[in-house]
């Protein structure tokens, strides 16, 4: 029996998959330790993931971008700034995470419904109550997101200590305890997330208790295959 090789586009996902948690790991590490170097690892771990579908096309002019971003980082380092990148990064992400969910509000495939046609099929969205909730949970996720973003850029900028208004020598309109800060920059956003995540999970089987559901094991699985079919928005087909 012959044996079917991988496709490229599972190998390119598998492949980001594995570098993935080195991130958390090290931004962690950079928290704990206050040294440069974690940061600086974990911006580029950051980095090569999101530009793994393109580098993997061997293409020179990707190689170029990747090595360029690299470069920089190293130099941004060199004057202290990694960390302050570092810091950066949540407040970017959920932004664009922000605009990714809000900007699908305007057409008849919001996000939620995009997930739940790439992961169990278009027909799903046809039952009762499916498609009102699924635009009603992507206005919960911009509007979380949003807030989550505005809420980290306050902390970033008004820290007592390390915040940047501090860092530049400028008093802040509000200033926020240290401690505070640090907790929910470096813990508490996630925190709320995955607990916001949860709850919604169990909200749903609650609301939709008519329907059978995917357990929350398969759930995930499935979503980590099928990211590229999310993007791609119609035409996603679960299997």
């Amino acid at each position: 029996m012959r044996s079917v090789s991988p496709s490229p586009e599972s190998t390119k996902r598998r492949y980001g998959l594995l570098l993935l948690p080195a991130y958390p790991l090290l931004a962690l590490a950079g928290v704990v330790t206050h040294r440069q170097v974690f940061a600086l690892l974990a911006l580029a771990v950051l980095l090569t993931v999101l530009m793994l579908p393109r580098l993997c096309t061997l293409r020179v002019a990707a190689w170029l971008i990747w090595l360029g971003a690299l470069a920089a980082l190293l130099l941004l380092s060199l004057y202290g700034f990694a960390g302050l990148l570092l810091e950066a990064v949540p407040v970017l992400i959920n932004a664009l995470l922000a605009c990714w969910f809000g900007r699908t509000l305007s057409t008849t495939e919001p996000l939620v419904a995009r997930f739940i046609t790439a992961l169990e099929g278009a027909e799903r969205l046809r039952q009762a109550g499916v498609a009102e909730y699924a635009r009603q949970v992507t206005w919960f996720w911009t509007l979380l997101l949003g807030g989550q973003a505005l809420l980290l850029s306050v902390l970033l900028l008004c820290a007592e200590h390390s915040g940047l208004l501090a860092r530049f020598g400028i008093a802040s309109p509000w200033p926020v305890p240290e401690r505070w800060a640090a907790a929910w920059l470096d813990l508490g956003g996630y925190l709320l997330l995955a607990a916001a995540f949860l709850l919604e999970y169990g909200y749903r089987r609650w609301r939709l208790r008519h329907l059978s559901h995917p357990g929350l094991h398969d759930m995930l699985l499935k979503l980590a295959q099928h990211w590229p079919q999310l993007l791609r928005g119609k035409g996603a087909v679960a299997s």
